[in-house]
């Protein structure tokens, strides 16, 4: 997979993520929760248009565990939301 390949897809992986938030419940939690989930979705995409920015191997891999941080992040917002809401009973 090409890095335009990837920069499209984590673009439309934002897209995503932004019509699964605006579908939470409005209520203070589901306002916190999908604020973190916008952020952290959405980031993802853009900080891996930094990392084709890399101007060296070492800045390379700082920039790519920032996208890997951010997805984990992401990850846990949707699977602590999930976990709130009796969806899931365990990892």
């Amino acid at each position: 997979m090409t890095s335009e390949e990837l920069k499209a897809r984590t673009e439309k992986f934002s897209l995503m993520v932004i019509d699964v938030v605006e579908k939470l419940p409005n209520t203070i939690s589901g306002r916190a929760i999908a604020n973190q989930i916008v952020r952290s979705g959405t980031s993802i995409g853009a900080n891996y248009r930094a990392v084709c920015r890399a101007r060296s191997d070492r800045e390379f891999i700082s920039k790519m565990s920032i996208v890997i941080e951010e997805a984990d992040e992401k990850l846990f917002w949707m699977k602590f939301f999930k976990r709130k809401n009796g969806l899931i009973t365990h990892n």
